[in-house]
């Protein structure tokens, strides 16, 4: 068996984590702006919806943050892209949070971009939004084949392009259709996993002592005695609760 190793030249020319942050930041400030500038475009005269952040359970609340809006989109999109890419760590424990995030987005998404339901619900209308259902329909539909290859044992793996990309895509719908703090909501497992990073790596550097067993917390889950698939699964199911969760604010108003 031949063993190919990387280099030192091919290891410096890897993108480390704080460019491949600042390149992600960036992309995605330029997405937002046409974002806003779309909804700006056409919306109402007048309307700041394009700039403004949505809050959940108040038919009427709206924050305009001016041209800020794109540092808050910016931020939304990158954080649910590096949210995913912590999540993928055990085979199916990504996928599934994932298909399951798009399919809630597909319904915010044909909602909000529908004058009729938009107004009915209270929800913001967000002129165009509807066509991103098509878009999260075929994240579903990907998402069930690769999950049949990425089944245990897995014989393919989503890695950092994937995950990166996933995340990306259902932040930027929650963006586009002003649902980003319900976002939190219904990815409430990536924002969990990326969470118990922070505290981790927060709580060393400042104590010397570690708070998980190990993290991500899904490998903190396993140090605790569960099973690879207990852990998958009962992930899976909660994503299921959260998802309605979050569906469920487009009625309480």
């Amino acid at each position: 068996m031949t063993t190919i190793s990387r280099s030192p030249s091919s290891r410096r020319q890897a993108f480390s984590g704080r460019l491949r942050l600042i390149v992600e930041a960036i992309i995605a400030a330029i997405a937002v702006y046409f974002m806003m500038r779309t909804a700006v475009a056409a919306g109402a005269p007048g309307s700041t919806i394009g700039s403004s952040v949505a809050f959940p359970f108040f038919k009427d609340l709206l924050l305009n943050l001016g041209y800020f809006f794109v540092v808050f989109g910016a931020f939304v999109i990158v954080a649910a892209g590096n949210a995913v890419n912590f999540t993928d760590g055990l085979d199916g424990l990504a996928i599934v949070p994932v298909m399951i995030a798009s399919a809630s987005f597909g319904v915010i998404a044909y909602l909000a971009g529908n004058a009729v339901f938009s107004n009915y619900l209270q929800i913001n209308f967000v002129p165009g939004t509807g066509e991103l259902t098509v878009l999260v329909a075929t994240v579903i539909g990907a998402g069930l084949g690769f999950l049949w290859f990425n089944a245990p044992p897995a014989a393919i793996f989503m890695g950092d392009t994937g995950s990166l990309s996933l995340g990306g895509l259902i932040g930027s719908v929650a963006v586009a259709t002003k649902h980003e703090i319900v976002m939190a909501i219904i990815g409430g497992v990536f924002v969990m996993e990326t969470l118990s990073v922070i505290i981790q790596v927060g709580s060393f550097k400042l104590t010397g002592k570690r708070v998980f067993l190990m993290a991500p917390i899904h490998h903190h889950f396993e140090k605790k005695g569960w099973t690879e698939s207990q852990v998958v699964i009962r992930f899976w199911i909660i994503s299921v609760i959260l998802a309605l969760l979050g569906l469920a604010t487009l009625k309480i108003r």
